[in-house]
C-alpha cells in the first residue's frame, strides 16, 4: 500500500508540474487577465476539474504559474553561479540567459507579471524576489571579476542595476514593439553597455 501510495504522489507531482508548465505557456500566449482555468484545462488535455482539485481558484493557478515561473529562471540561474566557470565567463552566460530569444513568450509573461503586480501583492513579491537575485547575482559575478582582475569596475552594485535597467527596457521594446529593434541589435548594445561598465572591449562579451 505505500509503494501504491508513492506511485501515486509521483503521479499528481509529475501532473502538477505539467499543468504549471503549460499555464505558464497558455498565460506567455493570452497575458495574466485573460487566462482562464478552462483555457489551462484545453491545453494540458485534462478537465477543468482536474485545475481546481489542484489549485482550488484561478488566482491560486495563476500565482503558482507565476512562482513556478521563477523557480525555473532561478535554477537556470544556480546552474550557471554554480559552474567552476571563470567571471568572464560566466557573465556572458548571465548576459545570454537574461536576453529574449525565440518569439520572447517568457519576456511577455514577466512583463504582464510587471503590470499585475502593481494590484497583487502575491506576484510583486514573486517578481521581486527574481530581479532582485538576478541583480545581487550579476553583482557578485562582477564583484569576483573585479577581485581577479578580469574587470575594473569601482562600484559592482550599481553596474548590476544598470546593465539590467537596460537589458529590460530593449526587452520590452522587443516583446512589445515588433520589427522596432533587432535581437542582433540588443545583444551588440548590452555588450556595449556592460563593457563600459567593466572595462573591456564588446568583443570579449561575444
Amino acid at each position: 500500500m505505500g509503494y501504491r501510495n508513492g506511485v501515486t504522489r509521483r503521479a499528481a507531482e509529475i501532473r502538477l508540474d505539467a499543468l504549471l508548465r503549460t499555464a505558464c505557456e497558455v498565460i506567455a500566449e493570452r497575458g495574466l487577465a485573460n487566462t482562464r482555468t478552462a483555457d489551462v484545462a484545453e491545453a494540458a488535455g485534462v478537465s477543468q476539474a482536474l485545475v481546481f482539485y489542484h489549485f482550488a481558484t484561478k488566482d491560486r493557478l495563476l500565482a503558482q504559474a507565476f512562482a513556478y515561473a521563477v523557480e525555473q529562471d532561478l535554477a537556470r540561474l544556480d546552474a550557471v553561479l554554480r559552474s567552476s566557470a571563470p567571471p568572464l565567463a560566466k557573465l556572458r552566460r548571465m548576459l545570454r540567459l537574461y536576453a529574449p530569444t525565440g518569439r520572447s513568450t517568457s519576456w511577455s509573461m514577466w512583463i504582464d507579471g510587471w503590470a499585475e503586480s502593481l494590484r497583487t501583492p502575491e506576484l510583486e513579491k514573486l517578481s521581486r524576489r527574481l530581479d532582485l537575485r538576478w541583480r545581487q547575482d550579476l553583482a557578485a559575478v562582477i564583484a569576483d571579476g573585479v577581485a581577479d582582475g578580469t574587470f575594473a569596475c569601482p562600484d559592482p552594485a550599481g553596474a548590476a542595476w544598470r546593465i539590467s535597467a537596460v537589458m529590460d527596457g530593449l526587452a520590452v521594446q522587443l516583446a512589445v514593439h515588433e520589427r522596432v529593434i533587432t535581437r542582433r541589435q540588443i545583444a551588440e548594445w548590452v555588450r556595449l553597455v556592460a563593457a563600459r561598465e567593466l572595462s573591456l572591449e564588446p568583443s570579449q562579451l561575444d
